[in-house]
Formats: C-alpha cells, structure tokens, sequence
C-alpha cells in the first residue's frame, strides 16, 4: 500500500542530493568549449595564395563561392616579353548557404583555404554573413599550425599506393626469375670409319664419268687442208 505523498518525497530527495554536488556542465559563453584538434568552423582564405584558377568555386555543391578577378602584365627582367597573372578582385562566401563540407578546401591546390575552429560569428542580419576577402583573411589568425609529422602514424595515400605498386612490381620480377636460354639440342657424334665398313668417299657409280666419252666425229683440232697456210714453208714463195 502506496503512502499519500510518497512519490514527492522520493523527488525531494533526489534534488536536494543533486543540488549538493558540482556541475559538470560548462558555463557558455562565461567558459570557452574545448573542441577537438580538426573542427570545423568558419573558412579562412590565404590571399597571397590563391591564384584564381576557380576550382574551389567550380566544386562547391552549394554555389556560395563567388570570385572575380583580372590580368595584369608584370615585366620580368631579361624575359623578352612581359608576363600575366591573375590579380584576385573578389573572394566572397556566403556562410549562410555553406555546409561545411570541405571540398573546396580539399580541392584547393595551392593550400589557399584553411579550417578554423572559430564558430563565434552569428550576425542578427544574414546579409553579414557573406563575408569578402578581408574578412575571410582576418580568421587566416585563428587557423590552428599543422600537427608535427608522426613517424609511427599511417602514411599518407599517395605514399601508400606508390609503395604497393613497387612492392607488388618487385614481387612479380623475382616469381618471373631469370631468363632462361633455351638448351639446344646436342648433335649426335659422328662415327668414325671401321676397318671392315664403308670409307666416306661415295661409292663407284657404273654410269659415265665427268669426262666427256670419246666420239668419232672431228675435234677442236681443223684437218689439214690443201690449200696455202696462214705462214708459208721455209725455201719457197708465195703464188
């Protein structure tokens, strides 16, 4: 059987316990949130870096990236002719349409874009959330030095693939092995001659020899003839 007021007792005590002990919340804004090393809060632009070539403006998902630029000539001693770069103009963000998701600081090929942990920038008006180049340069102070290389720590993806590959390059050059000459085939040895066998000169051939046979007709020698020769017999005159 349940007592009249029991319940609120038993809560009574439970508050007057708790409100004995210290909190374990943090009193914000009067106490500064402890964020972990990568946060994400606003972005922060390095101008001296970005050369214009619009990729994070091209990849963003959300179209808040807005640039806007010019080419200047700048004389370089000993060139022959004058050089051009891109003057940054522009470099506007609209926090109010970002959504943090980073690629436009991944894509970035010249580290012109950084991650600051700074979350405090709430305007009443959100037109002041587009901020320009300026402002976007004044978190570049807030941006947090890189961590110190760690030797034990996984490398990077780049690294990783190249050492597969020679890895796997040099796996398959020692599974190949050597070049192997293929052995040709020994040639039987020649057998000499016995006594009682066949010598290597070709056996006689009953047929005609190489010489000519002997006709009857006449040879390359012209039979004499009666009439006077080419020179005339010693002790006579020619007719």
């Amino acid at each position: 059987m349940s007592i009249p007021g029991e319940g609120l007792a038993k809560g009574l005590a439970v508050t007057l316990k708790t409100m004995t002990r210290r909190s374990h919340t943090q009193q914000y804004p009067d106490v500064a949130p402890e964020l972990p090393p990568r946060s994400r809060g606003v972005i922060a632009l390095s101008e001296e870096n970005c050369t214009v070539c619009m990729l994070c403006a091209r990849e963003c998902p959300d179209w808040c990236i807005y640039i806007d630029s010019h080419k200047e000539e700048v004389a370089v001693p000993g060139a022959a002719r004058p050089r051009q770069r891109n003057v940054l103009d522009k470099f506007d963000i609209d926090f109010s349409l970002c959504m943090y998701c980073g690629i436009c600081i991944e894509v970035c090929p010249f580290d012109a874009l950084f991650w600051s942990p700074e979350f405090e920038y709430a305007e009443y008006d959100i037109r002041n959330l587009l901020h320009d180049k300026e402002h976007l340069g004044e978190w570049m102070a807030t941006v947090p030095p890189p961590p110190a290389h760690d030797p034990n720590g996984e490398p990077a993806k780049e690294e990783a693939a190249a050492r597969k590959a020679a890895t796997s390059g040099a796996a398959g050059d020692r599974s190949a092995g050597p070049a192997v000459r293929p052995q040709r085939s020994a040639r039987p040895a020649p057998t000499r001659p016995t006594a009682d066998g066949p010598t290597s000169a070709p056996p006689a051939v009953a047929g005609p020899t190489s010489a000519p046979p002997a006709v009857d007709g006449p040879t390359s020698v012209p039979p004499a003839v009666d009439g006077p020769t080419s020179a005339p017999p010693a002790g006579e005159e020619p007719p």
